[in-house]
């Protein structure tokens, strides 16, 4: 069985990778593996879980191969919310890792020690073109914003985000195989695990 990751964001495509990587006849295909050319799909839903299910089709539909799909961000409850399914665009379109959380620790200056409450979340989609069929994960990792970034690995809102029960430690200052075990999208695409088999 061949999937599709339907990301062209290497450290997202890396981190599926480790997780579905010892799952026994199924092959994990990246956009360059099918020559995916410069493929716009606008996220026009008003959740996660719509804008999963319209990349997962995009790219299903064009390709004709199961597609995994996820749309994920970051919500601080200081912000109402925000920056959540704009997370990748919070500070502009092309905007880079280092753009995304310095825009957010200014939003948040006025935020006290107590007032920094976040999580991670990430909708998973796994969709078969050819029985229309789609199914549903769902992740989340609570945790709080730092008052700095720390730490080189990951990548996104990792160096300002401290996962619940770390110690003060960023995900960007975590080993890749523990943030494999508790991010958000983690535990989005290893609930998909069980059920791959089944679509």
């Amino acid at each position: 069985m061949d999937i599709l990751v339907a990301t062209s964001n290497k450290g997202k495509l890396k981190e599926i990778k480790a997780i579905l990587g010892d799952l026994n006849g199924v092959r994990i295909l990246s956009l360059n593996d099918v020559n995916c050319g410069d493929i716009k799909v606008e996220e026009t839903g008003k959740t996660f879980q719509d804008n999963a299910l319209i990349k997962a089709k995009a790219y299903g539909d064009r390709f004709n191969f199961t597609t995994l799909a996820d749309d994920s961000g970051l919500e601080v409850d200081f912000l109402g919310g925000a920056p959540g399914i704009n997370s990748a665009r919070y500070a502009g379109v092309g905007a880079d890792d280092k753009m995304l959380f310095t825009k957010l620790l200014k939003n948040m200056e006025k935020a006290g020690a107590h007032e920094r409450k976040a999580r991670f979340k990430c909708v998973a989609c796994l969709y078969d073109p050819r029985t229309k069929k789609s199914i549903f994960t769902e992740g989340v990792c609570e945790g709080e914003i730092a008052f700095e970034p720390h730490g080189n690995n990951g990548f996104g809102y990792d160096p300002v985000f401290v996962a619940d029960g770390f110690n003060g430690k960023t995900m960007a200052e975590l080993p890749p195989e523990t943030k494999n075990q508790i991010s958000h999208r983690a535990r989005a695409i290893t609930a998909l695990k069980g059920k791959i088999k089944g679509l």
